[in-house]
C-alpha cells in the first residue's frame, strides 16, 4: 500500500516540478517591449514557407535563412511610439547566438531594430522602470504569445487611422485574434476607450448573423448611442465651441444627440460634385419637440453661408433641403416613418437620400453570414455595427492611406463591438468586446 502511495505520489510530483522548472515557452521579453509599441503584430512560425521581407531586410539574406528555417515559435514585427522609423523584428533566440548589427537582447528575445536611431530609443525606454501590463494589456499580451494577432495603442491608431481615428476613440487601445479560413479573415477581441484600462473582461458573446451591406451602401455604422462616435470630436475644445457659438449646439442639444440611436450611413455617388452622400439617422424617441427646437436653430446659421432652404412633405413628416444657388443639393433633413415605432430624423449631407425608410432587420444567430441588428434585441442592446466595403471606399479615396494593404483590398469589412449596459447608459462601460470579419479578396492566377 505504501509503495502504491508513493509511485502515485511520484508520477504527479515529478511532471509538476518538470513544468516548474522548465515551464512552456513563452515570450518574456514581450511584456517589457508591449508598453514601447504602437503596434504590434504576431506571426506563427512557417518555416517552410518564403522568408518574409522583413526578415532578409533586417538580417541579411544567409542569417535571415538561416534563422527562419530554425524558427519554432511565434515571431513579431512592432513599430514604436517615437511615431517615426520603420518596423522592428523580434523573435525567440538562445542566448548563445550573436546579436545581428542594429540587434539587441530583450530577455529572451532578439529584437533587431530598422536603423541605429531606433535601436538607441528602443535600449534607452527599456532601460526605464515600468509596469507589467495589467488588465486588457495582459489579456493581449497572452494573445500575442500564443497566436496571431494584433495590439494597437493610441498613437498606433492614430497613425492607421488618421483623420477618422477621433471617431474611433473608444476603440483606442486593444488588440484582435485572427485566424484566415478560406478567404475570410475572422477576428475576435476587445478594445477600451481609455489606455491601460484595468476592467475584467465580460462574457464572451457570439458573433450574430450579419445579412451582406445592401449593394448601394459603402458603408453603415449602427449603434445605440451616438456618443459613441462623437466623443472623441467632442472632447475637443476647437469643435465644441464653434458649434455652441454657431449653430447654438450646446450641452442640452449635445446630450441629446449622444444618447440617440443612431445609424450612419455612406452611398456612392455616380455624378455631379460628389462621390459619396453621408446620411445620420436618429431615433428620436415619441417626444420630437426637442428636435424640432434643434433643427430651428440650425437655420440662421446655415442660411448664412449662402444656401437655401426648401420645404417639403406633410405637416407631421417635414422635410427641409439646402441648395446652392446653382439649384445643387447640398444637404438637408427630414422626418421617417418606419413600419413600427416613432418617427425617425434623418439628417443628411450630399444629394437627397432614397425616400424609403430602411427597417431596423432582425439578427439572425443560427446563421454565419454577419443583419443589421434591433437595437432592441438583448443580445445586442449595447453593440455597435460596422459594415463596409474597404475596397470600394480605397476606390473612392475615402480610406486612409495608412490602413494595412489587406483591408483596403478587402471586399467586406463586418465588425460588431459588444459593450455592458448599465447605470442608464448604453455606453456606460469603457470595455468593447470585438468580433467581426473581413473577406479577403481571391489573388488572381497570372495571365497566360
Amino acid at each position: 500500500m505504501r509503495r502504491t502511495a508513493a509511485l502515485t505520489a511520484l508520477l504527479v510530483l515529478v511532471p509538476g516540478l518538470l513544468l516548474w522548472r522548465w515551464p512552456r515557452p513563452r515570450a518574456l521579453g514581450l511584456a517589457r517591449l508591449l508598453p514601447q509599441t504602437a503596434l504590434l503584430q504576431s506571426f506563427p512560425a512557417s518555416p517552410q514557407r518564403t522568408i518574409p521581407a522583413l526578415w532578409s531586410q533586417r538580417l541579411g539574406s544567409p542569417l535571415a535563412e538561416r534563422s527562419w528555417r530554425q524558427q519554432r515559435r511565434i515571431w513579431w514585427q512592432f513599430w514604436g511610439r517615437d511615431g517615426d522609423g520603420g518596423a522592428y523584428l523580434a523573435f525567440a533566440a538562445p542566448s548563445s547566438q550573436p546579436l545581428p548589427p542594429l540587434g539587441l537582447r530583450v530577455d529572451d528575445l532578439v529584437v533587431v531594430a530598422p536603423d541605429p536611431l531606433s535601436q538607441r530609443l528602443l535600449q534607452d525606454q527599456l532601460k526605464l522602470a515600468r509596469r507589467q501590463p495589467r488588465g486588457l494589456e495582459q489579456r493581449c499580451l497572452q494573445r500575442l504569445q500564443q497566436e496571431q494577432a494584433v495590439f494597437w495603442s493610441p498613437l498606433g491608431l492614430g497613425l492607421l487611422a488618421g483623420p477618422m481615428a477621433p471617431l474611433l476613440q473608444r476603440f483606442q487601445e486593444g488588440c484582435l485574434s485572427l485566424d484566415l479560413q478560406g478567404s475570410n479573415l475572422t477576428m475576435e477581441g476587445e478594445a477600451s476607450s481609455t489606455s491601460g484600462i484595468l476592467t475584467r473582461q465580460g462574457k464572451l458573446a457570439s458573433l450574430p448573423g450579419l445579412e451582406p451591406l445592401p449593394g448601394d451602401l459603402l458603408l453603415e455604422w449602427r449603434g445605440p448611442a451616438l456618443e459613441g462616435v462623437l466623443q472623441g470630436l467632442l472632447s475637443r475644445q476647437l469643435i465644441r465651441e464653434p458649434l455652441a457659438a454657431r449653430y447654438g449646439i450646446g450641452e442640452v442639444q449635445l446630450a441629446l444627440l449622444g444618447s440617440s440611436p443612431f445609424a450612419l450611413r455612406l452611398r456612392p455617388v455616380s455624378k455631379g460634385p460628389f462621390q459619396a452622400s453621408l446620411e445620420l439617422e436618429l431615433q428620436v424617441g415619441a417626444d420630437r419637440k426637442p428636435w424640432t427646437q434643434l433643427l430651428s436653430t440650425l437655420v440662421p446659421a446655415i442660411q448664412t453661408q449662402g444656401l437655401e432652404a426648401a420645404s417639403s412633405g406633410s405637416p407631421t413628416l417635414p422635410a427641409t433641403t439646402w441648395r446652392r444657388q446653382d439649384g445643387q443639393v447640398v444637404g438637408g433633413w427630414r422626418w421617417l416613418l418606419p413600419s413600427s415605432g416613432p418617427p425617425r430624423l434623418l439628417l443628411f449631407l450630399g444629394p437627397q437620400p432614397p425616400l424609403l425608410a430602411q427597417p431596423l432587420p432582425k439578427v439572425s444567430q443560427s446563421g454565419p453570414a454577419l443583419t443589421s441588428p434591433t437595437l432592441t434585441s438583448p443580445e445586442m442592446a449595447a453593440a455597435m455595427v460596422l459594415r463596409a466595403r474597404p475596397q470600394a471606399l480605397a476606390r473612392l479615396g475615402l480610406l486612409p492611406a495608412e490602413l494595412p494593404m489587406p483591408l483596403q483590398q478587402s471586399g467586406q469589412l463586418d465588425l460588431v463591438a459588444f459593450q455592458a449596459a448599465g447605470r442608464g447608459r448604453a455606453l456606460a462601460s469603457p470595455l468593447s468586446q470585438l468580433m467581426g470579419r473581413l473577406q479577403l479578396q481571391q489573388a488572381r492566377p497570372p495571365a497566360r
